[in-house]
Parts: structure tokens; C-alpha cells; sequence
């Protein structure tokens, strides 16, 4: 998996390229932990090239989500294929978390 961050306005914006399962998982987190450290933070994960996301990966969302929550920060989605809408529906991820179509939506009113 390739991991890339972009910063568009004050909103770290994460790229994720291919599979976001047990192997990846891993280096997922340590990205995402990282930009958590900035109380405040917001941040976007864009799916939009993520072909599976396991257990593993939905995990890291949570862990994510809740850093972010104690620090008056924010954990948005987006770009999710049909697959990984699927499992998002399924796991209840997508009540869980803010989803958005496309990254235009999900930064509009952070």
C-alpha cells in the first residue's frame, strides 16, 4: 500500500493506494497517528484508490476517529468503491463515521 498526505487548507488530506487489510494496517495507523498529535487536527482519508478494506483497516478508522475526537479534531471519508461501501454498510462504519462521496464534499464546511 502507498500512503500519501496532502495538506488543502488546514485539512490533512491521506491518499491510500490498494489494500487496506491486517498486512497494511500497520502502516496505516502510524500515518494517521502522526497527523492525530496536532490538537484540532482534521483530516480526510480518500479511498478513492483503495480496492479492500478488512476488519483491520476498519479498526484503524476507529482508532483514528476517537484520537481525534479527544482533541477537538475531526475524521472524515471518502471516495469509497462499491466493495468498500459494502463492508462500510455492513459493519455499521458508515453511521460510525462521516462519509462522503468525493473529496470535494468532504472538504466542504471543515
Amino acid at each position: 500500500m502507498d500512503i500519501s498526505t496532502e495538506d488543502i487548507g488546514g485539512v490533512k488530506v491521506v491518499q491510500f493506494t490498494g489494500n487496506l487489510d491486517t498486512n497494511t494496517a500497520p502502516d496505516a495507523e502510524g500515518a494517521l497517528k502522526k497527523l492525530t498529535e496536532e490538537d484540532g487536527a482534521k483530516i480526510i482519508v480518500d479511498f478513492t484508490t483503495v480496492d479492500f478494506v478488512s476488519s483491520a483497516g476498519l479498526r484503524v478508522l476507529l482508532v483514528t476517529a476517537k484520537l481525534l475526537k479527544r482533541s477537538a479534531g475531526a475524521l472524515r471519508i471518502c471516495g469509497l468503491n462499491e466493495t468498500v461501501e459494502e463492508v462500510f454498510e455492513i459493519s455499521g462504519f458508515s453511521a460510525i463515521l462521516k462519509v462522503f462521496t468525493d473529496q470535494a464534499a468532504a472538504l466542504e464546511g471543515f
